[in-house]
């Protein structure tokens, strides 16, 4: 893999800092040549510290289609905003890794995804929690039927006090929700990875707005302002899948619980049963014997990467880039990320009207 792809990344922001540049910047055949924010110091600064000599500077990402000869475009940009960015992106020509969720809404994910299928121009969404040590072993064990039959999914995001105040995280308008949209879309992308189910039936919620109007609230990033907390603190779904198997979603960013944590899936099969609520465990029964396991993940690689310590975002970035060169699907098909916007949109959807939301 000797070729050198010329990336873009739109939108500069905290996702970009904290994820995705660092990430690519580690990826040999990456070279990082254009970036735009509507803030222009955003983007001169992420030039500064991971562009190539003489990086290109944008504040208007359709100039930077318009004027560079990228082949690889990130959007790292609000939700609001993921679609028409990503489809003038792909209808330009360019390969796109679009931040997490999909889209707001369904229609406009299904408009990417039509997009990327008229084009034909890679499409992959950011859910790096797949490339995790504990998810890759527990994904093996589900490919080799380690679990059997899974018919039961908990997908769990939750943080007893951890709202992020700052950029637009409490915008509805620019997000299109809160805690469901933002941290809940990865563990419900890692339970129906894990499930190999994409078909779900229906589905129920329930979105609260309990703690969120609180002035000086205990927070991990400091009080938020109530005026500003357009967005749920926590919500939580119910889905049934059509072939009968059921998964339940819980997400918050303030709630009264103690037992939390983020990006978890725990699943139930026919031959055993996983869960990473304190590291990874295995359960089940074997010569009439209940038994469980904590698997240990420090030592050896993962099938299919070698044995070196790499953290998930950067796992993500080299398996992206090596999709593109080599020809082959990406880890995360957007037709799978379609389906996690369109249940997160039914449970708002069931919350809003009080009955459960029917897929065709």
């Amino acid at each position: 893999m000797s070729k050198k792809l010329k990336v873009a990344v739109i939108g500069c922001g905290g996702i970009a800092n904290g994820k995705h540049l660092p990430s690519l910047s580690q990826v040999e055949q990456v070279e990082l040549v254009a970036f735009c924010d509507i803030i222009e110091e955003r983007a001169v600064k992420a030039a500064a510290e991971y562009g190539v000599e003489n990086a290109k500077v944008y504040t208007d990402f359709r100039k930077l289609l318009a004027e560079t000869d990228v082949e690889v475009i990130h959007v790292c940009t609000p939700n609001d905003s993921h679609a028409e960015i990503t489809i003038a992106s792909l209808e330009s020509g360019r390969h796109v890794m679009c931040e997490k969720p999909m889209a707001k809404t369904t229609e406009q994910a299904r408009q990417m995804l039509d997009a990327a299928k008229r084009t034909g121009k890679k499409l992959s969404i950011a859910y790096q929690n797949r490339f995790r040590n504990d998810s890759l072993y527990l994904k093996q064990l589900c490919e080799e039927g380690e679990l059997g039959d899974i018919y039961l999914g908990k997908a769990l995001a939750l943080r007893r006090r951890a709202v992020p105040t700052w950029g637009v995280f409490l915008d509805e308008e620019k997000q299109g929700g809160g805690p469901l949209i933002d941290i809940g879309t990865h563990a419900l992308d890692l339970t129906l990875w894990m499930m190999d189910n994409y078909e779900p039936k229906s589905v129920t919620g329930s979105v609260f707005h309990k703690l969120g109007d609180r002035e000086n609230a205990a927070n991990a990033f400091g009080p938020w302002n109530p005026e500003e907390f357009k967005v749920e603190d926590s919500a939580f779904g119910f889905i049934t899948m059509k072939n009968g198997a059921t998964i339940i979603l819980e997400s918050s960013w303030a709630i009264n619980m103690v037992d939390i944590g983020e990006a978890r899936t725990m699943l139930c099969g026919t031959e055993g049963g996983a869960d990473m609520t304190n590291g990874l465990r295995i359960n089940g029964e074997k010569n009439s014997r209940l038994y469980d396991t904590k698997i240990d993940l420090g030592a050896g690689g993962v099938a299919f990467y070698d044995g070196k310590e790499e953290n998930e975002a950067v796992r993500e970035a080299k398996s992206w880039i090596e999709a593109i060169i080599e020809d082959k699907e990406p880890v995360v098909k957007p037709e799978q990320a379609l389906v996690v916007t369109e249940i997160l949109e039914a449970i708002y959807e069931s919350a809003k009207t009080g009955k459960a939301v029917y897929f065709d």
